[in-house]
């Protein structure tokens, strides 16, 4: 079992739940969040007064998947993010030790399949 975390720009949340509900993915957690890259933030400008803004608004997607999963599962995460542009995001995967279905008891694989 994997936990794998994406963290992506806000308007491609729309494009990867399709992606990942059309191949059967079972669940996610979304979260919104903010951060700091590359991209280096940007100004606005608020009451005429120029403002330089740090962190970017993103969205954090976290999903479980079996071993097998993890890599097609990137793949369409990647395929429906990307835009090519600094920004984009960032994907990573560790080890999930243990799962349990609250509603159920189910451990393992059991408990993230629907």
């Amino acid at each position: 079992m994997q936990l794998i975390t994406a963290v992506i720009q806000p308007g491609k949340l729309e494009d990867v739940k399709a992606a990942l509900k059309g191949l059967g993915v079972a669940g996610m957690t979304i979260t919104t969040v903010s951060g700091i890259g590359r991209q280096g933030g940007h100004t606005e400008t608020y009451r005429g007064a120029v403002i330089k803004v740090e962190t970017v608004p993103k969205v954090r997607l976290e999903l479980l998947a079996t071993d097998e999963d993890v890599d097609w599962i990137i793949n369409e995460i990647v395929a429906a993010a990307r835009t090519g542009h600094i920004g984009d995001g960032k994907i990573w995967v560790v080890p999930a030790t243990q799962v349990i279905r609250v509603s159920t008891g189910e451990k393992g694989v059991d408990a993230i399949r629907p």
